[in-house]
């Protein structure tokens, strides 16, 4: 009976943390109560207020500021039996008053053992304390005097400590887990310290770390402030919970403007308005699942943490019963992950992108001492961006234009609008301009082949494409030049170009460019530009639609094959390639984001059938990426098999397609 109980226990807690753990969120927040400095009571029932308010909006974790039973400046008055008394009993209070909450508080209240008086946090849920935290670092400079009432966690001759009636542990080196979730906490000044607590924390296993503070309200200190925490959870690839005393702290000398930050490995997540007279939330989901496969795929974030686990050993604590309902997701995911949509933002990313490529590019040049740069020029998003980099490059290094052999191939699909567009960039750009048509040679060959030259199958279309990559090359042994590849990498990741045709090239200036950056990039440039005629020439190629023109248009000369229509939209491929690369997200995970992110822009079963596409593809192209020219890594997804991504050729992907069919 006693291993019946037992497994019926583990199955339970197993299923509870399933559901809100399915897709690796944890709903958290971060709250800022009105305080009455002194009085505990009252402080109590503002916090219960605001639990409550946080359980009804689904929050599983939530993080009341420093010393926020009794206020923080209380001052002398922490040396007053009567106020220790109150505060515990207020502890009481709101540990009994939220019991019924399927939530975790943490709560800040000076606690008192063996003739010492710590600053604590409280951690607790269902009536139970799980365990009490006490400061490490005590500031005692300027306007702070902690070291006058308080004593530091190393400081403890214990380590447990009877509170509210309750025993619990005692010591700054706990985790207290929910399911893949794991939290640790420091205070206030802990995190200002050169090697802050949560370091160690982090590499103790701790995904999301907790702060509970006071910190007063000085010129630019906020923005530091935030620098700060944004940078310690970018370090410590950890979820961070902010939360400040606010209105009601003494203003005898100081002003304290509430403060509730939540973020994720160094992105803001939420926020609360700062100065604000009336309680606050800041509320968001911290992504584990992103965390714990940041840290894998960071094979130098545990470097020492097994010697330093051996000095400093953490006590673990599992919180039953948290998330039986799962959560409703209310933070931001964009469509674009490699586009910002901020303008400054935007036109940083840009610029750097931008600047990557062309210094790339100029360090090959110098390095060959080629004589031209030879790039097939079709007047579509890929050559554009490819052309333009090669300009820049060029014009840093006092070459002129003419170094830039342009050529456009006009074959069977060759529409007007981008013959007219490709020969308006290069003769605006000034560059050494040829025509070549590719129609006599590839019925030539077709013929040669015994080929129906009316069949437009694969054989018809990668003819063509190993046509213009031959003459690319010819035309470089001509001039000592060397050729521009003009491919991306969304086009690498579906395999999207032809074997040893528009795959091949001597140096890929955009090989680590997705596409939507690709877009990005020539309408921003476009802005760049004092030229009103290339910048509307490059306008009109952002608005002609993506396609390889490897078909013959249609009856009004207009592009008839479209490459979204035939492999998917390329915001959704390249949403799915940045959360399998970059995050390694199964394909149910990024089907959930997906569909959250393009609610309103695609259906499920859209996304769907091209996030199998995707997969298939990624998978069954592999070959193509093994044997890629060399190019630059852009962004912070590459598939360079010699650095960013290996992977064998015949690799199976039947594991993700099995899983993409449960969706």
């Amino acid at each position: 009976m006693i291993y019946v109980s037992f497994f019926l226990s583990l199955r339970n807690y197993v299923l509870t943390h399933f559901i809100t753990m399915r897709y690796g969120f944890i709903k958290v927040a971060a709250a800022i109560p009105p305080v009455t400095v002194a009085d505990c009571r009252r402080n109590a029932e503002g916090m219960i207020e605001l639990a409550h308010k946080a359980a009804h909006e689904g929050v599983e974790w939530l993080v009341f500021p420093e010393l926020c039973i009794t206020a923080y400046t209380c001052g002398d008055l922490f040396s007053q039996r009567l106020l220790l008394d109150e505060a515990e009993k207020a502890l009481a209070h709101f540990i009994n008053e939220t019991k019924d909450l399927d939530m975790v508080c943490v709560a800040g209240a000076p606690v008192r053992c063996d003739n010492q008086l710590f600053n604590c946090a409280i951690v607790s849920s269902h009536g139970k304390i799980h365990g009490v935290v006490p400061k490490s670092y005590l500031p005692g400079y300027k306007e702070f005097n902690e070291e006058r009432w308080f004593a530091t966690a190393a400081d403890a001759y214990s380590d447990t400590v009877t509170l509210c009636g309750q025993t619990a542990p005692l010591d700054a080196r706990q985790l207290f887990s929910i399911g893949e979730a794991k939290f640790a906490i420091e205070i206030c000044e802990d995190v200002w310290t050169p090697i802050p607590p949560s370091c160690h924390h982090a590499q103790n296993g701790a995904n999301i770390l907790v702060n509970l503070s006071a910190s007063n309200e000085q010129i630019g200190k906020n923005k530091y402030l935030r620098s700060l925490i944004s940078q310690q959870s970018a370090r410590c690839m950890s979820g961070y919970i902010y939360a400040s005393s606010g209105f009601g702290e003494s203003t005898a000398d100081l002003v304290f403007a509430g403060n509730a930050l939540v973020y994720e490995s160094g992105t803001l997540l939420a926020t609360a308005e700062r100065f604000c007279i009336t309680p606050q939330l800041a509320i968001s989901e911290i992504d584990v699942n992103r965390l714990n496969n940041e840290r894998q795929a960071t094979t130098s974030f545990m470097g020492g943490a097994a010697a330093l686990r051996r000095i400093q050993p953490y006590r673990e604590t599992i919180i039953p019963n948290i998330g039986k309902h799962g959560i409703e997701l209310t933070r931001h995911i964009g469509t674009s992950p490699f586009v910002p949509t901020d303008a400054t933002a935007f036109n940083d990313a840009c610029e750097e992108a931008f600047n990557i490529q062309v210094s790339a590019l100029i360090k090959r040049i110098l390095h060959t001492g080629t004589q031209s740069l030879v790039l097939g020029v079709s007047g579509g998003l890929d050559s554009t961006l490819a052309l333009l980099v090669c300009v820049e490059a060029l014009r840093r290094i006092d070459r002129p234009m003419t170094d830039i052999v342009g050529v456009t191939m006009p074959g069977f699909g060759t529409s007007g609008r981008t013959y007219d567009n490709a020969i308006a960039l290069m003769k605006e750009l000034g560059i050494s301009m040829r025509e070549i048509s590719i129609v006599p040679a590839v019925k030539q060959h077709l013929a040669d082949l015994g080929h129906d030259i009316n069949v437009h199958d694969v054989t018809y279309e990668n003819s063509q494409a190993r046509e213009r990559t031959q003459i690319l090359m010819d035309i470089a042994n001509q001039t000592n030049g060397m050729v521009i590849g003009t491919g991306d990498l969304s086009e690498l990741a579906l395999g999207w170009a032809t074997y040893n045709g528009d795959h091949m090239s001597m140096y890929g200036v955009s090989a680590g460019v997705p596409k939507t950056l690709v877009k990005a990039l020539v309408e921003w440039a476009a802005h760049q530009t004092d030229n009103q005629a290339i910048s509307n020439t490059l306008l009109d190629v952002v608005g002609t639609p993506i396609s390889p023109e490897l078909t013959p248009a249609d009856d009004k000369g207009n592009i008839k094959q479209k490459t979204e229509d035939l492999v998917g939209p390329y915001e959704l491929h390249d949403f799915f390639l940045y959360y399998t690369l970059q995050h390694g997200f199964s394909p149910t995970k990024v089907y959930y984001l997906a569909c959250h992110a393009f609610k309103d822009i695609h259906d499920n079963d859209t996304i769907k059938k091209w996030l199998r596409i995707f997969y298939r593809r990624f998978f069954n192209n592999q070959f193509k990426r093994s044997c890629m020219p060399d190019g630059p890594k852009v962004c912070s997804v590459s598939l360079s098999p010699r650095g960013s991504w290996r992977m064998p050729s015949d690799a199976s992907s039947a594991i993700w397609l099995a899983e993409c069919d449960t969706l």
